[in-house]
């Protein structure tokens, strides 16, 4: 009568469901007793008897008071979890042995504890009991346990996964379709599948699996413990001890192992259930997003009529999506994992240390979403004014506000997902044939980037950049097919900097199918030529390596390449020349691979305790007084060693065994430089320990591998190496941000460096292979992409024995246009903050450091600035006087210079001034569009088309840009200026002339130069005189013609404001510190003592007392030299920094 008691007691519940109160009276009729004579029982309101029941399938809900089973006892022992070592003292779980646990007990894990990417993290989580007496009597047998536990899961695995997968899918499918009949939402449907198929996977796995997981984990410890201890599987030949001893040790570490295995395959189990459940009802998220686009709300009439026809109003479906009520069944789901903890809770077992809790909401996290909600609604209500409610933009920020205030209130995963796919999904869906309104497109575009850039910093949900633009780019890769190739949404992702670079690349370049896919082949030339071509201030052509190589391939090797495409790998060339190789299938594209293999941390199991155990191993032996000559003798043992552990065997675990190595000696110095205790100096000694060590043992392995006269292998495997480290770098620059250290890479990348050009017949065989090697893993590492190592890298490109390999020693200036581009990339990293005078003390450094380095090539290597000084000015901003000086002040060191302040200079007299400089750039092809450059070339010869001139202004403006200093193509601007001129020099020389005020007026190219005085307003006047002073430099056939240019345009200008800039642009580069241009200083003496210009006539001389003393102490200066100064060539080497008035 006790159980009826309590069914009387459940009978009385106000809110039992009618057919349960049915059930309980047929019960009482059958067995032929009155419900009225039972005695209700206050059993199920009894908390105290609700605590001593063990949950079976997930926790029970927090109480008032702890739980009292649950309460550790004093000097009670047991396994305590923690991630770095198998073995520490233990807690109170289950001491006692029992054949098979009746009920599981209380979860240990959260659900983000568990890494199933990596079956070898498990054996780190492993729990051993030092008290077991056989690993007492035996230590060396506890390092059995994580073979055994792994190779439980792999028997295991596959069959309950499958199992449970079978039976839970069809469930949640039906279940789901029929509670989210009428939502037109299918981010809400696709969550609350994901709660479902996680909540029953993980409850089915957990019953089938437990009992399995624990007789097999105990079976698989006792033959390996057999087995080490040579003891026959009948225990013939054991003493009854050992066998008691085996078999307890046995029971109590599989007991003390099964839910830790449990949860691994529970997590496995849901991890390939979501995309199965999203297959299965991708029909359907498909006719929502359907309905979305046509402005019109989902609604299945077949089952809007069945609701309202049969369902009684309670449980009825409504139109618009399901109720609060309905949702919070799988928002328990969510919450309610079986056998892992609640999400969110707090609470943890007794003795056990939680590894990483989920992701949660910090108080700023949470008003940075209530920031971003009321931005986008307001942006909706105004819209709203003006367009009507259903178009298809205004639809989907809707759509996006729902995913947004979900996301708000959730901390699943999952919901950050499904926000990243819709605000990527409607950037490909509604950017693609923009909007006649532009407003509208501006902030539906700008609405939707706030949402991904929001989920990019690390406060929100602490999953970082990195892992939201992984899955920006994922989201882009399995769009719907008529939707990826919309380039105006790839411009704004790439543009933000939302999208992995590597992997987006390599997608693209799969993605054309050699050609056949005409689609992704015309995208793909839209991507390169914005980002390599048009603006390269968000991406490079290091970022397409493989998109360019694809595309160079499908114009070689078809029959009739696609339109434009052999202009846009010939506009790509002049960037290319430099030597920074994109060799087909060659060693640029193992560095590629490298970098991209440094991000895999999928390695087999036992890989990382190999690595680490042969790297202490070597660390020892190189130290060691028995190394031998350059450690050839401790490299012979430690081959053997590699091949023993099979670390040789294939390039993949060579490969990972250089990314592991990699990685456990920066963290060593990391762990190193924590110390704030010690000496510095001591903690680099201590770093540089095993870090040279690792250095030797790459240099060694190149330079043994393969034979001695095949060099392919050798420079492939630099390249990989090198690329491990790079991608390891960029790695923890992403991850560390601000914690970032420099100082093992700096020494990885100068010490490996020296390595390889160390005297060997080997090496030099492979010099100049060995030196494109590291410039391009600097230009991969350069300060835009890795500004928390711009120090070391200007360090390392400065350093004396690479400049020295570089620029000196190299036959046939071969280093020198790679090193011009290295140069290039320090440049356009400061170019932003040297525009806009954002001068920090970090940035500060850097440029000074920079300063010194122009000043070692200027008095070293004054050739080489000369041959790339256009290449160098094009990217240097205007304001930077200075260090524009310093690379237009370089000469010949053969050329003797002659005294710009010799009275009466005859400077078209002189031996040099009939030679053209060599200019190593191809600044003929970066006049652009190619229509421009034919009507060029026409006006030239021609003079026609006669609206030449008057559209001329047109092509070196940027369309919609009104920012100051960014109205003008500046490179387009420098090239056509530089190009008019040479073609004039060209045609003044093929008259039998030299260039003069005479020769050069009245021509095709003086009228260009004439209309951009007059046409251009003052900034685009200014950048057009900048260019011109670009080239005067030393004595050339460049430096006579621009001077005689801008002579002539000072006498011939009709408005005194186009005299006043020629003045402006000459005297600033005068009244900074030296040394100045040879060119530059008889061009301005020229102006100022030449009676023709009137130069002291102008009113602009005279408009303020002070500007009157500053020319008339510049005048001074330049007229009257100082004794020694800069008549004398060594002296106009040297760098005066006293300033010349």
């Amino acid at each position: 009568m006790g159980i009826m008691n309590v069914l009387a007691e459940l009978h009385m519940e106000p809110d039992l469901k009618l057919n349960l109160k049915f059930e309980i009276e047929v019960l009482c009729k059958t067995l032929s007793i009155d419900l009225s004579d039972c005695r209700p029982t206050m059993f199920l309101k009894d908390v105290s008897r609700i605590s001593d029941i063990e949950p079976q399938l997930s926790p029970g809900s927090k109480l008032p008071h702890p739980l009292p089973d649950l309460t550790p006892q004093p000097g009670d022992q047991a396994a305590m979890m923690t991630a770095g070592t198998p073995t520490v003292p233990t807690t109170a779980r289950g001491t006692t042995p029992t054949t098979t646990p009746n009920l599981p007990p209380r979860p240990q894990f959260s659900y983000d504890d568990v890494n199933t990417a990596n079956m070898a993290t498990i054996g780190n989580l492993c729990t051993i009991n030092d008290q077991i007496a056989l690993f007492q009597a035996n230590p060396q047998l506890k390092q059995l346990v994580k073979i055994a536990v792994e190779k439980s899961l792999q028997e295991l695995l596959p069959p309950v996964v499958e199992r449970t997968i079978k039976i839970s899918l069809v469930t949640c499918e039906q279940i789901i379709k029929k509670d989210f009949a009428l939502d037109p939402d299918e981010s809400r449907m696709r969550a609350a599948a994901h709660h479902m198929v996680r909540h029953m996977i993980s409850g089915l796995a957990l019953i089938t699996s437990r009992e399995p997981v624990l007789v097999n984990i105990s079976n698989n410890l006792k033959s390996a413990f057999l087995s080490t201890l040579r003891i026959d599987a009948n225990f013939q030949g054991a003493t009854p001890q050992q066998k008691e001893m085996i078999e307890q040790a046995a029971q109590q570490v599989a007991q003390d192992n099964t839910e830790l295995a449990c949860v691994f395959i529970q997590k496995t189990a849901i991890e390939k259930a979501i995309p199965d459940i999203d297959k299965r009802l991708a029909t359907e998220f498909e006719l929502r997003k359907h309905a979305r686009t046509e402005g019109r709300r989902y609604c299945d009439p077949v089952v809007l009529t069945y609701q309202a026809e049969r369902m009684p109003e309670q449980i009825r479906l409504k139109v618009g999506g399901a109720t609060p009520s309905q949702l919070s069944v799988y928002e328990e789901f969510a919450r309610n994992i079986p056998g892992f903890l609640p999400a969110g809770d707090p609470s943890f077992p007794p003795g056990a240390v939680p590894a990483k809790p989920q992701p949660t909401y910090s108080d700023e996290s949470f008003q940075l979403f209530e920031r971003i909600i009321r931005e986008i609604e307001q942006h909706v209500q105004q819209l709203q004014i003006m367009f009507p409610a259903s178009n298809p933009q205004i639809n989907q920020l809707h759509s996006l506000l729902e995913a947004l205030t979900m996301l708000r209130n959730s901390r699943e995963q999952v919901t950050v997902v499904n926000l990243i796919q819709k605000a990527v999904e409607g950037l490909l869906e509604h950017l693609q044939g923009l909007s006649a309104d532009q407003e509208l497109t501006l902030r539906f575009k700008e609405c939707n980037l706030t949402v991904l850039r929001a989920l990019q910093e690390m406060r929100a949900f602490g999953f970082g950049g990195s892992w939201t633009n992984k899955q920006v780019t994922r989201c882009m890769i399995e769009a719907n097919e008529q939707h990826k190739y919309t380039i105006e949404a790839v411009d704004c992702l790439i543009r933000s900097q939302l999208v992995n670079m590597p992997q987006y690349d390599m997608y693209l370049a799969q993605l054309m199918e050699n050609g056949m896919n005409y689609m992704a082949v015309t995208l793909a030339m839209q991507v390169v030529q914005r980002f390599c071509v048009d603006d390269k201030a968000s991406a490079t052509e290091s970022d397409f390596t493989n998109t360019i190589e694809a595309l160079t391939t499908i114009s070689t090797r078809t029959r009739q390449s696609p339109e434009g495409l052999s202009n846009l790998l010939e506009n790509l060339r002049p960037n290319t020349d430099f030597g920074l190789e994109r060799a087909l299938g060659g060693p640029t594209t193992m560095m590629q691979t490298g970098i991209l293999q440094a991000r895999e941390i999928d390695d087999p199991p036992g890989l990382h305790d190999k690595a680490e155990l042969l790297l202490r191993d070597w660390v020892n032996m190189y130290h060691s007084p028995q190394a031998g000559r350059d450690s050839t003798k401790a490299f012979t043992a430690f081959v053997q060693s590699m091949h023993q552990q099979g670390i040789l065997k294939t390039d993949d675990l060579i490969t990972r065994f250089f990314r592991l190595c990699t990685e456990m000696c920066v963290d060593l110095c990391y762990r190193a430089l924590i110390d704030q205790t010690q000496n510095p100096a001591i903690v680099r000694t201590k770093c540089f320990y095993t870090l040279d060590a690792f250095v030797r043992l790459i240099a060694l392995l190149i330079k043994h591998s393969g034979d001695t006269t095949n060099t392919i292998t050798k420079i492939n495997l630099l390249n990989k190496v090198l690329g491990i480290v790079a991608g390891v770098l960029l790695q923890d620059h992403a991850v560390r941000n601000t914690e970032f250290q420099q100082l093992p890479y700096h020494r990885i990348f100068i010490m490996l460096f020296i390595e390889l050009n160390a005297p060997d017949h080997v090496l030099e065989n492979i010099n100049y292979q060995v030196l494109t090697a590291f410039c391009n893993t600097f230009h991969v590492l350069r300060p835009a992409k890795a500004p928390g190592f711009a120090y070391a890298w200007l360090e390392l490109i400065s350093h004396r024995v690479f400049i020295g390999r570089m620029l000196a020693l190299t036959p046939q200036q071969k280093g020198w246009g790679m090193y011009a581009q290295l140069l290039i990339d320090l440049f356009k990293f400061l170019s932003p903050f040297l525009r806009n005078a954002e001068l920090t003390k970090p940035t500060q450094m850097l440029y000074k450091g920079t300063l010194r380095v122009l000043l070692v090539l200027l008095h070293d290597f004054p050739e080489f600035l000369c041959d790339y000084h256009y290449a160098f000015c094009d990217v240097i901003p205007p304001n930077c006087i200075q260090m524009r000086n310093l690379i237009l002040s370089a000469f010949p060191r053969n050329m003797r210079l002659p005294d710009p302040f010799t009275p009466n200079l005859k400077v078209d007299m002189l031996a040099d001034i009939a030679h053209a400089p060599r200019i190593l750039t191809n600044f003929a092809n970066m006049i652009q569009p190619p229509q421009f450059k034919k009507d060029l070339d026409s006006y030239l010869k021609t003079r026609s088309p006669v609206t030449f001139l008057s559209d001329l202004r047109s092509y070196l403006q940027v369309k919609n840009s009104n920012e100051p200093g960014m109205r003008y193509n500046i490179p387009l601007m420098n090239a056509l200026v530089l190009y008019v001129g040479t073609q004039a020099i060209a045609f003044i020389n093929s008259k039998g002339q030299t260039p003069s005020m005479s020769t050069i007026a009245h021509s095709a190219h003086m009228d260009i130069f004439q209309n951009l005085g007059v046409d251009l307003d003052t900034e685009g006047r200014y950048l057009f005189l900048t260019a011109i002073a670009n080239q005067l430099r030393y004595p050339n056939s460049h430096t006579h013609y621009f001077s005689c240019t801008l002579l002539y345009l000072f006498v011939e200008a009709n408005i005194e404001a186009i005299q006043e800039q020629i003045t402006r642009v000459l005297l600033e580069r005068l009244i900074v510190n030296r040394p100045h241009p040879w060119g530059l200083l008889i061009t301005f003496i020229e102006l100022i003592k030449n009676p023709q210009f009137k130069f002291w006539n102008h009113e602009f001389v005279h408009c303020a007392p002070e500007i009157e003393k500053l020319f008339e102490s510049v005048a001074r200066s330049c007229m009257q030299p100082k004794s020694g100064g800069t008549g004398n060539t060594q002296n106009l080497r040297e760098t005066d920094t006293t300033e010349l008035h």
